[in-house]
């Protein structure tokens, strides 16, 4: 288990083979060419995880070696490779919220854009396009797409649909299911139910970023202490390694698999306390082809 088990110069061609294989990876990916589409497929975000540990595989790989090069710890570089790899899921999430609430944010104003329009005695059919390019970019490639399928005579209630399962989107089921029940019914008072809407999209958005706040700092006191807790061991296997010699041995290496599982335990919890649950969506389609009638 100890350091001198791998030389220095063969861990160093290992990380540098590494790096290259990944950025021949990531090139090769960069430069495919892929089909962009707006519409969730079955198994999308699995495969969206994949590619993303994909490419932060040759960091984890090159972080892995250099702790073992330093501290000759095989658990500590299997730790190093993990943490990497499971980043996003462990730190990661501010950049969900944002979008988030840039979402319910263009769909509050967007919301009251449609309100302003019908009460001009505008069909939901004309006023859906008429707002739809003037809308937040959160939301403007959605609607743009319900607004060229209305072009093209697909029936309102099933461009609403459609429209819903792109969004994925709690708040904006809300909203779409009034809309979808107007077209429907063609009873009066949407302006109203549009109004009331567009208030509570708005008080979500509120409540939203004040909890992002708290949660934000929460989130950066994780990343603060895992690092300094790195940084520490890692110093002292470097610059006191007599310090830590004991975890070189079998049994010193068992107790640094207890060790950091109580930390694995202690950032899971902490991350569950920062994570933000959205409420679950209550408009599903069963089938894209129920969905394209």
């Amino acid at each position: 288990m100890g350091g001198h088990a791998v030389s220095p110069t063969t861990l160093l061609v290992i990380a540098l083979g590494a790096v290259a294989g990944g950025g021949v990876v990531l090139l090769v990916q960069a430069l495919t060419p892929r089909e962009v589409s707006t519409v969730a497929r079955p198994g999308s975000t699995v495969v969206k995880r994949l590619r993303s540990v994909g490419s932060r595989l040759p960091f984890a790989v090159v972080g892995a070696l250099l702790v073992l090069m330093l501290t000759g710890w095989v658990v500590a570089a299997a730790a190093t490779a993990g943490l990497v790899l499971g980043w996003n899921t462990l730190f990661g999430g501010s950049r969900a919220e944002r979008d988030g609430v840039a979402k319910i944010e263009g769909l509050a104003a967007w919301t009251e854009s449609l309100r302003d329009t019908v009460a001009g005695a505008v069909g939901l059919e004309q006023a859906i396009p008429a707002t739809a390019y003037a809308a937040s970019p959160a939301i403007a490639g959605e609607l743009g797409t319900m607004a060229d399928r209305l072009r093209v005579r697909v029936p309102l209630p099933v461009a609403l649909q459609r429209f819903a399962e792109e969004m994925d989107d709690a708040g904006a089921d809300l909203i779409i299911a009034a809309l979808i029940l107007n077209s429907r019914l063609r009873g009066p008072g949407l302006r109203d139910v549009l109004t009331s809407l567009a208030d509570s999209a708005r008080a979500e958005l509120d409540m939203r970023q004040r909890v992002n706040a708290g949660r934000k700092s929460t989130r950066r006191s994780v990343q603060i202490v895992i690092g300094v807790a790195v940084a520490f061991v890692v110093g002292l296997a470097v610059f006191n390694p007599t310090y830590v010699e004991p975890y070189g041995t079998p049994f010193g290496q068992v107790m640094l698999v207890v060790v950091l599982a109580f930390f694995a335990v202690g950032i899971g919890w902490l991350r569950r306390l920062a994570r933000f649950e959205t409420p679950a969506r209550f408009l599903h389609f069963r089938a894209a082809s129920e969905v394209r009638g």
